[in-house]
């Protein structure tokens, strides 16, 4: 089956060097949701450009979201059909519910949405990301019934980690597309 990589930065972007704009351009099927202001996110409008763009995709669709964009994944997964997923990738999300461990101009994303998910999903963590514990993520996968990995101590899993083209989760990325093929059948 085709499937398109959605690529969804959270706060910031994933810009040159960041895993995810890595991913972009090394995978031809692969688009990045544009949000019209990187900095000061709205989940509304957040919300609206990422529905605009799943819309936008004729085929089937691999989330691969990043830090406050799993939040985003998680509303959106709530409140809209999400038969065009196959499944995502939810990659060192964001605790946007403690400020002790977000930046305030992301607590419009809380609460987090803990529906369990409608398609395949791998929640990855690293051991001491600042914005959310190991243990907040393991527990954010179980309700969303995804499988979990903490990949050991490599911060945000952001450009500061220097990932380059982060071949363990390409590794990961395989297992999650093995538990699509698993769940067609």
């Amino acid at each position: 089956m085709e499937y398109s990589i959605l690529i969804v930065p959270g706060l910031g972007d994933s810009t040159t060097g960041h895993w995810q704009d890595n991913w972009l351009h090394h995978f031809p099927n692969a688009k990045k949701v544009v949000q019209n202001n990187w900095n000061q996110p709205q989940l509304k409008d957040w919300l609206s450009n990422l529905d605009a763009t799943i819309k936008s995709i004729e085929t089937s669709i691999i989330i691969v979201a990043h830090s406050l964009a799993v939040s985003l994944v998680a509303h959106w997964s709530q409140q809209n059909d999400s038969s065009k997923i196959a499944g995502a990738l939810l990659v060192a999300p964001a605790d946007v519910e403690s400020a002790t461990h977000t930046p305030e101009e992301t607590w419009n994303f809380a609460p987090i949405p803990l529906d369990k998910l409608k398609y395949p999903s791998i929640v990855i963590t690293s051991s001491n990301d600042p914005y959310i514990s190991a243990e907040r993520a393991e527990f954010l996968a179980q309700k969303w019934g995804s499988l979990f990995y903490n990949v050991g101590p490599k911060g945000h899993l952001n450009l500061d980690s220097q990932l380059g083209l982060w071949e363990e989760g390409q590794e990961i990325l395989q297992t999650l597309l093995q538990l699509i093929t698993e769940n067609k059948n």
